[in-house]
């Protein structure tokens, strides 16, 4: 699924939405591993991901041609500096409306409108790509990330309380949302 965007932040500069390519992997991988040490809130820790730049290249490259899931970065002044993106949860008929959506920015960039941005795009596109709900998880601490979601339309389902098991603060408690996208 193709997409571009320009966005403009709150601190008046523009921001580049845009599928990521072969070319964006090693500044993808190397976005993915800063904001996984940035924060405790994300799915993993740097040390865990063990794609090499070459998968992460035939990723981008996969999630592009797919018309069930996409794959957004953030450009600013030529530097990645946020990414997300949603699949579907799975192929079985009863669960293939649902898609599972997640996000990571730069701290140093956080507050600018990024991951509302972000955010935006990914639900035009599962519109766009026929789902009907598109899902997340967000450790409860995680206020800012809630209220966002809760302004775009997310609503709370549910809540596991040993929903990730933390090397720093030990259990977070995950806040599960869905959004639905048909109504």
């Amino acid at each position: 699924m193709e997409y571009r965007k320009t966005v403009r932040l709150k601190d008046g500069r523009e921001c580049t939405l845009r599928n990521g390519t072969r070319e964006d992997a090693k500044a993808a991988l190397d976005n993915f591993c800063l904001t996984h040490e940035q924060t405790d809130w994300l799915l993993s820790y740097p040390d865990e991901n063990t794609k090499t730049v070459e998968q992460e290249a035939q990723f981008l490259q996969d999630m592009t041609a797919k018309d069930c899931a996409v794959e957004l970065l953030a450009e600013l002044d030529g530097k990645v500096v946020g990414m997300a993106g949603f699949s579907r949860l799975g192929e079985r008929e009863k669960i293939r409306h649902r898609a599972e959506f997640g996000i990571s920015v730069d701290r140093t960039y956080w507050g600018l409108g990024i991951g509302r941005a972000l955010t935006k795009g990914c639900i035009e596109c599962a519109r766009s790509a026929g789902f009907t709900q598109l899902e997340l998880e967000v450790v409860a601490d995680n206020e800012n990330a809630i209220a966002l979601y809760e302004s775009e339309g997310f609503v709370e389902y549910g809540r596991n309380p040993k929903g990730f098991r933390s090397r720093v603060s030990g259990w977070q408690e995950l806040v599960l949302m869905r959004l639905e996208l048909d109504g």
